[in-house]
């Protein structure tokens, strides 16, 4: 998959999110990217923004060390832009669904907008 300014990895996105490898999800964002997140707990008009590798880190190790399956359910890229879907599934049977649209700069994640949601 070709972008403007380079190519992105999705067979890295792909792995990184079914193998649950925070590492190597890391290494598909720029330095100073930034990760805005809407869900149950932070509203469209109050999201939260992880700014950095820092930040993006650490939330990435959180979700990949819990005890859940991840699957990249789609993902379509055109330009400088990609978006997918991903589908997590607890031991205990919930559902999460989470779809993000991302900007790309050089191949790597300089902007990524996540919506999330749990089975509730």
């Amino acid at each position: 998959m070709t972008t403007m300014a380079g190519t992105f990895d999705e067979t890295r996105l792909r792995r990184g999110i079914e193998q649950r490898d925070a590492d190597m999800l890391i290494s598909l964002y720029n330095d100073d990217a930034e990760v805005e997140i809407v869900d149950h707990t932070n509203s469209p008009s109050n999201p939260l923004i992880l700014r950095g590798h820092a930040e993006i880190r650490q939330t990435l190790e959180d979700v990949c060390a819990r005890d859940m399956t991840h699957s990249l359910d789609r993902c379509v890229m055109y330009d400088d832009l990609a978006a997918y879907t991903e589908s997590c599934r607890y031991p205990d049977g919930t559902c999460v669904l989470c779809n993000s649209m991302l900007d790309l700069e050089n191949g790597r994640i300089s902007r990524q907008l996540m919506v999330q949601a749990w089975d509730e």
